[in-house]
């Protein structure tokens, strides 16, 4: 099924505020960057860890991130709040994942489509930056 960005899909006030450190993560972790509505669940890409590195968008610690489908960009750099576990239950990333389904579900269920709600994109660098993120010119 194609993904499409809902014209209505609201901002995320939930990632923006989630404090997470860089040391969650580890190298070898199977993350998620999650990205919208797929039905009633949270949809989103998923990548492994490899290693630190500069996020240039924040200026602060973000990790490399490997797509194991080799997609568009096999390698990226993300940000440390925008990364969910998929390998391991912890409850820091459980915690974020109930915020952000409980925000944004009831406002996106029943879609005939995943929805993308576009709050991320990826800069000429191979960096993923939030619109909460993204300043002009980088």
């Amino acid at each position: 099924m194609p993904v499409s960005r809902h014209p209505h899909a609201p901002g995320d006030i939930v990632t923006p505020e989630r404090d997470i450190t860089h040391a969650h993560f580890r190298p070898g972790d199977q993350v998620v960057i999650l990205k919208g509505v797929a039905g009633s669940e949270l949809w989103g890409d998923a990548y492994k860890v490899v290693t630190p590195s500069w996020h240039t968008p924040t200026d602060e610690d973000g990790w490399r991130l490997f797509d194991p489908s080799g997609g568009e960009r096999t390698y990226i750099t993300a940000h440390p709040r925008y990364l969910v576990h998929l390998s391991s239950r912890c409850p820091d990333c459980l915690i974020y994942q109930q915020a952000l389904r409980t925000y944004l579900v009831p406002r996106l269920a029943g879609a005939d489509e995943d929805i993308d709600c576009g709050w991320y994109s990826v800069t000429h660098l191979n960096q993923v930056v939030h619109v909460a993120d993204a300043r002009g010119g980088k």
